[in-house]
């Protein structure tokens, strides 16, 4: 660059000191000044020459690859072998969702009156006492079965049918606790297994799957008509989900909207919420009263989906108190 623009330095120079006089000697004479005038572009062009060496300063696309490494999924991760396929069937629930499930919740939750829904939750949770109660008995928890057996006696009489959670008020006091099948396997130290995320359930585990499948098909076959019918057994399982939808519909648009990876965060949370369910069965972690439609089995809580999936650490402290 300095070799290219000292010709043109000196072509200045020489056209500098006026046209009016072009006598000979005066370059000669202007000759040593010449290069003072030129001295100016030198340091210009040092300093010009000195730009190429700003792209060490210039990784602006390094930021955004550095993004795309932290977001990018790996094809499978130890838990989550199919990690690809869970987080398609993940994408297409929720576009089926956003589409269909979320807009008919909302219109359930606006034509039937909260007491009412409330009363269709009761009544359809209330059926599920005695597997709650079943499973604390092979979980070595006789105390927290006869209060399930208590709930469900007190609810079923003057709750009228389970309409009415009669159990958890003064002088009962007696808390709603989920619990399964998946939930006593795991607290016999069977391991959760591959994570997955399948239609129609939503995240699971392979224990977590074959324990729901053992709770679903108990009542109808213990209990036989009319909870093996399939005029019953479907609007039952459509209202709850319905329920159960209305109840995270606050934490699922967070999930959406400010996680860099729903899916990963979604899962990471179920996870997490899941081992602290077992951890609490064991005496580890304290063991918490209300209803978690989110998880399914598991001992309830207020839902709490995590946001920020680049920080394991916040839904672990919030998935442990709660879970």
């Amino acid at each position: 660059m300095s070799l290219v623009a000292l010709p043109f330095a000196l072509a200045l120079a020489s056209l500098q000191p006026g046209g009016s006089e072009p006598a000979p000697v005066a370059a000669p004479i202007e000759a040593p000044t010449a290069p003072a005038t030129t001295l100016p572009p030198c340091p210009a062009t040092d300093q010009f020459a000195a730009a190429p060496a700003a792209p060490p300063q210039d990784p602006a696309p390094s930021p955004q690859l550095d993004t795309i490494i932290v977001t990018a999924r790996p094809d499978s991760q130890p838990g989550d072998p199919m990690l690809q396929l869970n987080a398609q069937s993940f994408e297409v629930v929720q576009d089926v969702d956003e589409a269909l499930v979320g807009p008919v919740a909302m219109a359930y939750k606006d034509a039937v009156p909260k007491p009412v829904r409330h009363g269709i939750r009761n009544f359809l949770r209330n059926l599920t006492e005695p597997i709650v109660a079943l499973n604390f008995l092979l979980q070595l928890k006789p105390g927290k079965a006869a209060e399930t057996v208590g709930r469900f006696a007190i609810n079923s009489t003057l709750g009228i049918g389970g309409l009415f959670d009669i159990a958890k008020r003064d002088p009962f006091k007696l808390p709603y606790r989920r619990n399964g099948f998946a939930n006593t396997l795991g607290y016999y130290g069977v391991e959760p297994g591959a994570y997955l995320f399948l239609p129609l359930i939503g995240p699971t585990t392979v224990r977590d799957l074959a324990g729901g499948v053992v709770d679903g098909l108990l009542l109808p076959t213990v209990a036989g008509a009319p909870f093996n019918d399939p005029y019953f057994t479907l609007p039952a399982a459509t209202l709850s989900a319905l329920q159960g939808r209305i109840q995270i519909d606050e934490q699922l648009n967070a999930l959406r909207n400010q996680s860099r990876d729903p899916y990963l965060a979604a899962r990471d949370f179920y996870l997490k919420r899941r081992q602290a369910e077992i951890d609490a069965l064991k005496g580890k972690v304290a063991y918490p009263d209300g209803d978690l439609p989110f998880v399914n089995p598991g001992t309830g809580g207020p839902i709490a989906v995590p946001v920020t999936p680049v920080m394991p650490s916040a839904p672990a402290a919030n998935c442990v108190p709660v879970g």
